[in-house]
């Protein structure tokens, strides 16, 4: 009679600490491909009237005289992008998920200004003026935004907000338009509370994340 020979030995089971450390790695990999860095270059798409943020050598007529800041509806206008920085040079390193409730300073690429508001108020609607201020990416304090988001980061697919503040208003739109010479252009405007108005999510642009080796990084 034959004797079955035995199974051949199992590979022991990973420890579950060694397990759980594998899988919050996968997940974390995963999360920062989806997050908003710093050091990326994009649109904000305003989720509720469907334009995006905006700027261009045009000045307000009124107010502070400052570059005028809009929401427009075509998605390839270049005046669309904006960088994401840090509330001071190094705080914010490139690459690096952007944290809910972080500080940040929003900088037109074409014009050098940042995303700016104070006690002016707005031409339109008379709400909180926005405008672009300073020079190669230096303004004031008052170019300081928080991002408010859920979560532990600004995720690319989701609504965030931007809240001021030095001045406690919200980054918003209602819909009013402008004439003659930026015809069609929304106004964007600072207001108190943090309404369907004020949702933004990320749209085009090319996004930093951390390389595989110290220093380096790749643009998706």
């Amino acid at each position: 009679m034959r004797r079955s020979r035995p199974p051949p030995p199992s590979s022991p089971a990973p420890p579950p600490l060694l397990l759980l450390l594998l899988l919050s790695a996968a997940d974390l990999v995963r999360a920062d491909a989806q997050a908003v860095t710093c050091g990326s270059v994009l649109k904000l798409l305003n989720t509720r009237h469907g334009v995006r943020l905006h700027s261009h050598d045009v000045k307000y007529g009124s107010g502070s005289g400052q570059q005028s800041v809009t929401g427009v509806e075509v998605s390839d206008d270049a005046n669309s992008y904006w960088r994401i920085r840090g509330r001071t040079d190094g705080a914010c390193q490139r690459g690096t998920p952007v944290r809910c409730g972080q500080a940040l300073r929003l900088t037109h690429v074409n014009t050098g200004k940042n995303l700016h508001t104070h006690h002016f108020p707005s031409p339109l609607s008379n709400n909180q003026e926005v405008s672009a201020f300073g020079d190669d990416g230096e303004g004031d304090e008052l170019d300081v935004w928080t991002v408010q988001c859920s979560g532990t980061h600004w995720e690319r697919g989701a609504a965030v907000r931007f809240k001021h503040p030095a001045t406690d208003v919200f980054l918003s739109i209602t819909g009013e338009q402008y004439g003659h010479p930026i015809r069609g252009q929304r106004e964007v405007h600072g207001m108190t509370g943090a309404g369907p108005h004020g949702a933004w999510k990320a749209a085009e642009g090319v996004f930093i994340r951390p390389g595989p080796e110290p220093g380096r990084h790749d643009e998706l």
